[in-house]
């Protein structure tokens, strides 16, 4: 691999280091010219409820590697990733954006989950350092982030960017396949965590906007060895549809118990349920059942497959093609900048995603471009990357149905018809 990889902790679907990650310096320049280095950091879930998603986002990100570095990297200097695992916990998170930015040097920051964003925020803010991540989808960050259209000047920025589409996108998708199957009276139960709240909260503003209704909702803790108490409460209303919104191995706790009650009624699933795992786990039970993530979207996500299908065995998620396009969008905007320093990033990130620059669909593209004097659109794997002034892109929204033991992508829902929903912040 291209480029030097440092990783805390271990983890599948990259490349394994000692941890230490690499004792650079950073990659600031000042006056234009070649760095000695150009450092990106990338906080990962390596561990904790979210890791079985992190081997995907690794193998996308360390595809873009190999692909930026084999281009000859921004101003001619190769990347190195710094990757750390955070657990998802915030105070770790805390500890590992600030070991990537003062002891790594990092340029750039290419993770962070929302519930480490949400409650880091004005931590974030005083690190100036573009947060570039293909993992939130808080509706926190709706209208937060980004650089309000004006990217010359910094004293209006928040810093933080995502390249998946937010949780209001497709749990509108996901509110629209509710109401179109014509389940108008729902249950809810969510964990007491900021993501599954923001999940919930993102499906209720549409579906109740367009008719629907909540009979009972019940938040539960997390990692529980029974849910059956919750399916009591739950269950004592009235209602053909529920929602549920909990990391996969909870989920797989209070489904098993609500298939093994007999509990009926149809299970509506968020976004990180739509796996393999969960099916083997749940059984038959789970048959219809259906989940809404970030469609495949992008114009150039068979540029990012096969790349990606080169770079290891890890089953790609819907957070892998975000993956791939934060780290492109970040090397343009240092090509661009003609700088590799966080403010030289932040000021770049929204002219090399959007306007009538050349369509560019990789690295090599746009440095050539850019070195005839033109100026690049990104288009990307996962969205076509045209990042709007709170800092978000749209795509589509596909539907995935649980039959015969995996699920099947059933129905695409296209961004149109959910781009209502969303503040947009045009660019």
């Amino acid at each position: 691999m291209a480029g030097c990889l440092g990783v805390e902790g271990g983890g599948e679907g990259g490349t394994e280091g000692s941890g230490e990650g690499t004792g650079t310096t950073g990659g600031s320049t000042s006056g234009g010219g070649s760095p000695d280095s150009i450092v990106f950091g990338q906080p990962a879930a390596q561990t904790g409820q979210w890791d079985f998603l992190q081997p995907g986002v690794s193998q996308a990100t360390d595809a873009a590697l190999q692909n930026i570095n084999d281009a000859g990297g921004p101003l001619d200097t190769e990347v190195e990733l710094v990757r750390r695992d955070t657990g998802v916990n915030p105070q770790e998170a805390r500890t590992v954006v600030t070991q990537l930015v003062e002891n790594d040097g990092a340029s750039a920051i290419l993770g962070l989950f929302s519930s480490e964003i949400n409650p880091l925020w004005d931590f974030l803010q005083e690190q100036r350092t573009p947060v570039v991540t293909p993992w939130p989808g808080s509706t926190f960050l709706d209208t937060r982030g980004g650089d309000k259209g004006t990217p010359e000047n910094l004293d209006d920025d928040e810093w933080v960017w995502r390249t998946v589409v937010g949780d209001t996108v497709h749990t509108a998708g996901n509110a629209k396949r509710t109401l179109d199957e014509g389940y108008e009276t729902i249950g809810v139960i969510n964990g007491n965590t900021e993501g599954e709240r923001s999940y919930v909260e993102g499906f209720l503003a549409p579906y109740e906007a367009e008719g629907g209704s909540v009979a009972q909702r019940v938040e539960v803790g997390l990692g529980e060895s029974s849910y059956q108490s919750a399916l009591e409460r739950l269950f004592g209303a009235d209602f053909d549809a529920f929602l549920v919104s909990l990391p996969q191995e909870s989920a797989i706790t209070m489904l098993s118990d609500w298939a093994d009650g007999g509990y009926g009624g149809q299970p509506v699933l968020s976004d990180t349920l739509g796996t393999q795992a969960v099916i083997d786990q749940v059984g038959d039970a789970l048959n219809g059942a259906w989940a809404a993530s970030p469609g495949q979207s992008g114009p150039n996500y068979d540029t990012f497959e096969q790349a990606f299908q080169s770079a290891g065995d890890a089953e790609v998620n819907a957070w892998s093609p975000p993956a791939w396009d934060a780290m492109h969008v970040v090397a343009l905007a240092i090509e661009r900048a003609g700088e590799a320093t966080p403010e030289a990033i932040e000021r770049n990130l929204g002219p090399v995603s959007g306007g009538e620059g050349t369509a560019v669909s990789t690295f090599a593209e746009g440095k050539e471009a850019l070195a005839n004097g033109e100026e690049v659109n990104f288009e990307g794997a996962a969205t076509p990357t045209n990042f709007t002034r709170h800092g978000n892109v749209f795509g589509s929204v596909t539907i995935s149905v649980a039959k015969n033991g995996e699920f099947t992508e059933a129905e695409v829902i296209p961004a149109e018809d959910v781009r209502g929903f969303v503040e947009e912040g045009e660019y």
